[in-house]
C-alpha cells in the first residue's frame, strides 16, 4: 500500500512531483487527491472559516457538501481508518432520501421493500452497527472521531446535547443516552441495543486505536416517508442479526424554527469548545478527483453490491403456511448471507397422493436450496422463465404440477413481502 500523504498548506512542493507519478487509474490505490483549491471563505452561519480541500487526513473538522449517501458513508468510513489516530475528528453531511441499516442487520425485517420501490428511495448497509434509520435533506449526519482510550459515548451524547440546547431547545439526554425533547427523541447516541427506525439513529465502531459514534439530527424530516419505508411487512422470521427497537420521535422544527445550518454550527462550536479546536473547518467536495481515489472508489463500489447489501445479512429462520385448493402447506425456511440453506415444506389435509406429496417437497427443496432468499436473480423452475403463452393452463397440467406453481409463487410473495 502507499504512504497516506495530505498536501496542506504547508506541505512542501515536492510532494505534488511525488504524487502525480502515482496517479494511474480510476481506481488508484492513493489515499487523496493531488489537485486542491484554495478557497476560503467565512460562513455566515457561525462555522467560521471553510477551506476547500482534496480529501486528506490532517483536518479536524469535515463538512461534506454532497448529498450522495454513498459517497458520505464510504467518506466517513475513510476518515474512520486513515485520519490521525491520536486526535478528535467531526464530520458532518447529509443524504439524499435513503434507508440505512446496521451492520448486523436483516433487511427483510427492517425495511418495507414495497415502500422503497414506490418512493424509488435505495437502502444502503452501513458499516458500523447499530438500528436501522431514515435520512433524507430534514436531518443532519454527524460523526465523532476519537482515539480509543479517550471514547466515551456518554461524553458524546453531552456534546450533542449542549449543541441543542445553545439553540434555545430544552432538550435532555435520557437513560439511554437518547436526546429528547418532552416525551419524543430528535436524536439518539448509544450503544447496543439499537432504536427503532421510525427515527433517526446513531451508532459506534471501535477498531484497533480509533472509535467513532455517529447518528443524526431529525430536524424537518418527512416523517409521513419515514413510517411508510420503515414499517416491514410483518413475517414469522426469527433473526440472529440486531433487531431494531421501535421509539417515538419528532423533529426539531416542531420547537423552533431551526435550519440544518443552525444545527451544524452549534455543533461545530460544541466540538471546538470541547477538544480546543482552533483550525479551519474543511469542505469536502464530491469530485471526480475525490472519487477516484482507491478506497473511496472502491469502498462507494461495494456497497452498491448484493454481496455487500444481502450477503452480509446473519443467519434466520422463516416459517409460513397457506390453505390452498389441494390441501394446507406450510414452510419452514431456514437462510445465511441471503443464500437458503434449508426449505422444508409440510402438507397435510390434501387431495394429493403422498407420492406426489413426496415428489412435491423434494422438488420444493431441490430448487429452492442454494439459491439466493427472495429468488432474486433466479428462477425456482423452468416455466418461471417461459413467456405466458408458452406455459400450459392449469386444466392442461397435472395436479401436482399445479401444486408446486402455487408453492412457488406463494414462497416467492412471502420472502418478497
Amino acid at each position: 500500500m502507499l504512504p497516506c500523504w495530505h498536501l496542506s498548506r504547508r506541505a512542501s512542493t515536492h510532494l505534488v512531483a511525488s504524487i502525480n507519478l502515482i496517479r494511474s487509474s480510476l481506481c488508484r490505490n492513493t489515499l487523496f487527491s493531488p489537485k486542491r483549491t484554495a478557497r476560503r471563505e467565512i460562513s455566515t452561519a457561525g462555522v467560521g472559516a471553510l477551506e476547500d480541500i482534496a480529501l486528506g487526513p490532517n483536518c479536524d473538522i469535515y463538512i461534506s457538501t454532497s448529498t450522495d449517501p454513498y459517497f458520505n458513508l464510504t467518506v466517513e468510513d475513510w476518515l474512520f481508518r486513515h485520519a490521525r489516530e491520536s486526535s478528535p475528528l467531526l464530520f458532518i453531511y447529509r443524504n439524499s432520501p435513503c434507508v440505512v441499516i446496521g451492520r448486523h442487520q436483516n433487511p427483510w425485517t427492517e425495511v418495507n421493500f414495497g415502500a422503497l420501490r414506490a418512493a424509488g428511495i435505495p437502502f444502503l448497509r452501513r458499516r458500523s452497527g447499530g438500528g436501522t434509520v431514515f435520512h433524507d435533506l430534514g436531518n443532519s449526519n454527524f460523526s465523532v472521531h476519537l482515539p480509543r482510550a479517550s471514547f466515551d459515548r456518554h461524553v458524546t451524547g453531552q456534546l450533542v446535547l449542549r449543541a441543542v440546547r445553545a439553540l434555545d431547545i430544552d432538550a435532555r439526554l435520557n437513560e439511554r443516552n437518547d436526546i429528547c425533547v418532552g416525551p419524543d427523541k430528535i436524536s439518539i447516541l448509544h450503544h447496543f441495543p439499537p432504536t427503532w427506525p421510525y427515527f433517526a439513529g446513531s451508532a459506534y465502531k471501535i477498531v484497533n486505536r480509533r472509535a467513532y459514534h455517529h447518528g443524526t439530527m431529525l430536524i424537518s424530516t418527512r416523517l409521513d416517508q419515514l413510517g411508510d419505508v420503515l414499517r416491514p411487512v410483518k413475517k414469522q422470521i426469527v433473526t440472529k442479526g440486531v433487531e431494531s427497537v421501535r421509539s417515538p420521535v419528532c423533529n426539531l422544527q416542531q420547537y423552533k424554527r431551526i435550519t440544518h445550518e443552525d444545527f451544524k454550527a452549534a455543533l461545530i462550536t460544541e466540538f471546538r469548545k470541547d477538544y480546543g479546536i482552533v483550525t479551519d473547518a474543511c469542505l469536502v467536495q464530491d469530485t471526480a478527483a475525490v472519487r477516484s481515489m482507491g478506497y473511496i472508489c472502491q469502498g462507494i463500489s461495494e456497497l452498491t453490491t448484493w454481496d455487500w447489501l444481502y450477503g452480509q445479512t446473519p443467519e434466520f429462520t422463516q416459517t409460513a403456511s397457506r390453505i390452498f385448493p389441494w390441501g394446507e402447506a406450510a414452510v419452514r425456511i431456514r437462510a445465511k448471507h441471503g443464500v437458503i440453506l434449508e426449505c422444508s415444506l409440510q402438507v397435510e389435509n390434501t387431495l394429493l397422493s403422498s407420492a406426489k406429496v413426496g415428489v412435491l417437497q423434494e422438488r420444493v427443496r431441490a430448487e429452492s436450496e442454494n439459491k439466493r432468499y427472495g429468488f432474486e436473480g433466479e428462477v425456482l423452475s423452468k416455466n418461471s422463465a417461459m413467456p405466458k403463452s408458452c406455459i400450459p393452463s392449469t386444466s392442461e397440467i397435472s395436479q401436482g404440477e399445479q401444486a408446486f406453481r402455487d408453492v412457488e409463487l406463494w414462497l416467492g410473495e412471502t420472502m418478497q413481502g
